[in-house]
């Protein structure tokens, strides 16, 4: 199936899901686009019909005949602008509320009900697709703010998985990159020191968008390992931004440097290091899959002053 095909398949199930095809909403004698209406003439009462038309991109003869049944039924008042005479507001009256309050209810109930069929880690997983589709779809502009934590329970498996798809679907890296992800994190759980090493995670509207580790090398360095950031996540700073805490940490656990393991095809992580203040110390050839890689290897020297 292709990725239009894809999409209007979903587009015909989240309509019978939600019932937008009836002939009313939740039971109601109201389509889903007039409930619509109703929504925002009470969030923004008063509300311009103007701006009511164009924010739901409606036809102006459409709007017109549903703000006139709604005013025929005393759910709402119209009047012109005091502002701009030339401009019509609308308001809810008392009944108006009241069926705006039912309608939500009955729009709580409806999603309680589909959501109380799945389990916990199904709703968890159907909550994060649909943040996914708003935040990819919705304007770039309204990108939420990150915060940078430590890992809790489920992280380091997103960590390992993450790591496989993206450089999978960016490089073409396959099982034995995967396994090498694996293995360091594996590792990470089982005998980092609190002391000397500590890993953060990314999250970007709850829910993980980046991670970097900074582990023992030997006594006097650090190694900066796994720094990822979601592909959803990029422009953002978030990379720099996590680059910079491993390296704070490193001197404030007493190393003497801090060095990192990557690969020259990496160039936006490259950019960040060299911004930082790492320098090229090694490179030599490798492979990765089966393909030629150019391994690189950088450093920086700390001062703990």
């Amino acid at each position: 199936m292709d990725m239009v095909t894809e999409v209007r398949a979903f587009n015909r199930f989240y309509t019978r899901v939600i019932g937008v095809l009836g002939a009313g909403m939740h039971d109601t004698p109201y389509s889903l686009t007039e409930a619509r209406v109703l929504f925002e003439v009470g969030a923004r009462e008063p509300a311009e019909t103007a701006d009511i038309r164009e924010l739901l991109g409606l036809d102006p003869g459409y709007l017109s005949r549903i703000l006139t049944r709604f005013e025929t039924e005393g759910l709402i008042t119209r009047r012109r602008s005091a502002e701009d005479g030339r401009r019509q507001v609308a308001e809810l009256t008392d009944d108006g509320r009241r069926t705006l309050t039912m309608l939500d209810r009955r729009s709580s109930d409806e999603v309680e009900t589909i959501l109380g069929g799945l389990t916990g880690e199904d709703r968890r997983k159907v909550i994060a697709a649909m943040r996914t589709i708003r935040t990819l779809l919705g304007p770039a502009e309204r990108r939420e703010p990150y915060v940078i934590r430590p890992p809790r329970t489920g992280d380091l498996g997103w960590v390992v998985h993450r790591h496989g798809v993206v450089y999978g679907e960016e490089h073409g890296w396959g099982a034995g990159f995967e396994a090498l992800v694996t293995r360091v994190v594996a590792d990470y759980a089982d005998h980092h020191d609190p002391a000397r090493e500590a890993a953060w995670i990314a999250e970007v509207d709850g829910e993980p968008a980046g991670c970097v580790f900074c582990v023992r090398k030997d006594d006097e360095t650090a190694q900066l390992r796994l720094l990822l950031v979601d592909p959803r996540a990029r422009g953002m700073g978030l990379g720099r931004r996590l680059v910079e805490e491993c390296v704070r940490f490193a001197r404030q656990a007493g190393y003497r440097r801090i060095m990192l393991w990557t690969r020259d095809v990496l160039a936006g992580a490259r950019k960040i290091y060299l911004d930082v203040g790492f320098t090229l110390a090694e490179q030599y050839a490798g492979e990765e899959s089966g393909a030629p890689v150019t391994e690189q290897i950088y450093v920086m020297e700390l001062d703990r002053g």
